[in-house]
This record gives C-alpha cells, sequence and structure tokens, in this order.
C-alpha cells in the first residue's frame, strides 16, 4: 500500500485545500497522473501519483484542509499487478 502524502509546498506554507480529485475509490491510476489539485492563498498544485495501482481510499474530502505531510489516499498497486495479469487470462481466452 502507498501512501499519497501532502508534499512541501514552499516556504510559510503548512496547510492547503482539496480542491478535486481527478480520481474516485476504486480507479486506476499510472505513476506521475495527477490525483489531486490543492490550492493554498497563494498558489494551485497538483499531485501525482507515487505509484501505479488502484485507489482504495481517499482519506479527505472536497473542500477539507490538510497540512503537509498529511496522507490523503492510498493506493494499492498489489491490486494493479492483479488486475493486469487478469486481462492477459481474459485476452488469452478470447485467442482460440
Amino acid at each position: 500500500m502507498v501512501e499519497v502524502v501532502v508534499p512541501d509546498l514552499g516556504e510559510d506554507v503548512e496547510k492547503a485545500k482539496i480542491s478535486f480529485w481527478h480520481y474516485e475509490e476504486g480507479d486506476k491510476v499510472e505513476k506521475n497522473d495527477d490525483v489531486v489539485e490543492l490550492t493554498t492563498d497563494k498558489a494551485t498544485f497538483n499531485i501525482p501519483a507515487p505509484e501505479s495501482g488502484i485507489i482504495t481510499e481517499l482519506c479527505v474530502e472536497e473542500g477539507e484542509e490538510v497540512e503537509v505531510g498529511e496522507v490523503i489516499a492510498f493506493i494499492d498497486e498489489e491490486n494493479e499487478e492483479l488486475e493486469l495479469s487478469s486481462e492477459d487470462e481474459e485476452e488469452e481466452d478470447t485467442n482460440f
């Protein structure tokens, strides 16, 4: 399980607001895809997925405030591997 964490957003910025989730729980994401948009009084930031996988939990709702270092979502990279292997099996079944 991989944590999506609010990164350091710059000097004197300790909090941000979740503006928009680009994905929902259960969605598949690729490494470096933008997962969430954060806003501060100074700027807007898109936070990328640290790994490919399935989003298993969004810990914070849109509009809520978060702090630097806070875990805001979880990505299950093991489910990604299972899903890919089951897709491969499905393709093999259809090739006669």
